[in-house]
């Protein structure tokens, strides 16, 4: 890890703080870097345009008690990566090549949205229990790196 890594990383987590999930340990936030220069950021939210869980004032899987790490689509949420990704191609912008920070690693569903992005790491500083996602980024040689604070 070097100045670079540990500045993106603090930058995912300013990001994170923008999130409109309900749930307080469920902030997330994404960076894509190409060449030391941020080109995209995200952080889960609800699409452009529709009420988010925090104005709702409710999750919509707490409700509906679905467990952490099943059935993405029952949220309002974008996932961070995803945003940041989406970002891109609304901007025209190639992340091939690119590194995405991120304050959590990602799920399977974001795990092969970057690999068809063509990002090629990936740091991340909390775990998430997806073993599936792991092996997606491990078989398409994306570096999958944990972020550890000195």
């Amino acid at each position: 890890m070097n100045k670079w890594d540990q500045r993106f990383m603090e930058m995912a987590e300013l990001i994170a703080t923008w999130s409109s999930c309900f749930q307080e340990n469920r902030k997330i936030g994404a960076v894509i870097v190409k060449d030391k220069r941020i080109m995209t950021t995200g952080y889960n939210g609800a699409p452009s345009g529709i009420e988010s869980c925090m104005e709702r004032g409710e999750c919509l899987r707490r409700v509906q008690n679905v467990p952490s790490g099943t059935r993405a689509e029952l949220c309002y949420a974008i996932h961070a990566e995803q945003n940041a990704i989406l970002q891109a191609a609304r901007l025209g912008l190639s992340i091939k090549d690119a590194t995405l920070y991120c304050t959590h690693q990602p799920c399977v569903i974001c795990s092969k949205m970057i690999v068809n992005a063509g990002i090629k790491k990936v740091w991340y500083k909390n775990a998430y229990p997806d073993e599936f996602a792991v092996r997606i980024l491990n078989e398409a040689n994306v570096e999958l790196v944990q972020y550890k604070e000195e």
